[in-house]
């Protein structure tokens, strides 16, 4: 990876840590609307944007998530959505690997870190992705690529 894919992951990275922290009474939780994660339509547009959330989601979990297995698997669901949206052939279809990676799997950590059912926390996960997702994340990728600064953004 060349210096400027490195940069721009770095600031994808800060910028989600810092979206999720600033917002964190609704980031966390079993109803949560992570502002942040508008953030993940980025790897369709620049690929290298994957790790850059994968460490602002880590670094979020360390500060305010639900332990270890927040660290791991919630981090690992964002990593796991950002590889796959990097591959996705059509705008609105880069919502949804977000939307299902993370009600599966932080359904899961959610169920086991606060004793919540998991159909009723893969839920609650699904609904906040969704929102996100696709009233913030996709007007932003639309407004990205209609205004030519995606095309800015990876040169």
């Amino acid at each position: 990876m060349n210096v400027k894919k490195i940069a721009r992951a770095a600031i994808v990275g800060a910028l989600y840590a810092a979206l999720t922290l600033a917002a964190a009474p609704i980031s966390f939780g079993l109803v949560q609307f992570r502002i942040s994660e508008a953030l993940c339509v980025l790897p369709w547009i620049i690929p290298e944007a994957t790790w850059g959330l994968f460490v602002g989601c880590l670094l979020s979990n360390v500060i305010g998530g639900y332990g270890m297995i927040d660290i791991v698997f919630g981090s690992l669901a964002t990593l796991i959505a950002g590889l796959v949206t990097a591959r996705m052939k059509k705008k609105w279809l880069a919502c949804l690997p977000p939307v299902i990676s993370n009600a599966i799997i932080v359904g899961a950590v959610l169920s086991v870190a606060i004793g919540v059912s998991y159909p009723v926390s893969a839920a609650y996960v699904c609904l906040g992705e969704a929102v996100v997702l696709y009233v913030l994340g996709l007007p932003l990728l639309i407004l990205l690529t209609k205004t030519g600064i995606a095309d800015k953004i990876k040169s």
